[in-house]
């Protein structure tokens, strides 16, 4: 029989479960939990134990293993997965693919992938190019997909913190934002127009794709970082089943694909080309 811990009480993680813990979220998600994010995990996870009443963490990775707690799961994994994003993060991308557009380097219909798109403001930046440089009803579409069913929750509603908007260029902002009023004030909400164009999707990565594509152009940012290399190997290797021949792969400035077999050909810092046939 387990006790309700108070919620300011902390409990230590023992060095073998964090280690079978590491295995599990392995399992779910292929992402890679060094030793040193032992603290980490007891910080992310404690108002889960809180919240469930358990008063150690072998119990509580006994619940996640419970074939009845999906929702549990989704919770723990979104707790244990990184989210950080913003508008236009790693800007030189967007201008490679500003540039591509402009030019008319690739034909319609246009099919983007932001794989990991979190909340979304990686795709909604897309979205806002796209319209821009080739009309709002174009023939182009972008599919945001996370792990995180919460995230996706949030992507879909378009629905931000004014403060999260500093990378949206002016003309952009004024154009496909709508700030809020009343009670909405402080925000901002992503143009309807720019819906149609968008959709989500939730997709585990270090499992087997649904179907998808085929895409021109994948975006994989700030989410290699996250496996070791095997676990990278996998991962590009599904994503580039996905990417038409003559498409670009974009992953981010921090990441390297050194030691992957994959075929790409770098064009520029974190875009790489896959050969055609």
């Amino acid at each position: 029989m387990t006790s309700r811990i108070p919620a300011d009480q902390r409990v230590t993680l023992k060095p073998a479960t964090f280690t079978r813990f590491s295995a599990w979220l392995r399992e779910q998600t292929g992402v890679h939990l060094a030793a040193n994010k032992q603290s980490l995990l007891e910080h992310r996870l404690h108002k889960r134990l809180v919240a469930r009443g358990v008063d150690d963490f072998d119990t509580y990775l006994r619940l996640l293993q419970d074939p009845h707690e999906q929702h549990e799961r989704e919770l723990a994994i979104d707790l244990l997965t990184t989210h950080e994003t913003y508008f236009f993060r790693e800007n030189k991308h967007f201008d490679w693919l500003r540039q591509m557009l402009d030019s008319r380097q690739f034909e319609l219909p246009l099919r983007i992938w932001s794989a990991a798109c979190s909340t979304g403001e990686e795709v909604w930046s897309l979205a806002m190019l796209c319209a821009e440089q080739l009309g709002e009803h174009a023939d182009w579409s972008i599919l945001g997909s996370d792990i995180s069913q919460p995230s996706l929750q949030a992507a879909t509603r378009g629905h931000y913190r004014l403060s999260r908007a500093e990378g949206i260029p002016q003309p952009y902002l004024k154009r496909f934002c709508l700030k809020g009023i009343g009670p909405q004030e402080g925000t901002l909400l992503i143009d309807p127009v720019l819906r149609p164009k968008v959709a989500f999707q939730q997709v585990n990565l270090a499992n087997s794709l649904p179907a998808l594509g085929p895409f021109q152009v994948i975006f994989l940012r700030n989410v290699l970082i996250y496996f070791d290399l095997p676990g990278k190997q996998q991962i590009i290797d599904r994503i580039l089943g996905r990417l038409a021949p003559g498409g670009f792969l974009v992953v981010s400035h921090s990441e390297s694909l050194h030691g992957i077999h994959n075929g790409l050909r770098p064009i520029q810092p974190g875009v790489y080309y896959k050969k055609e046939r």
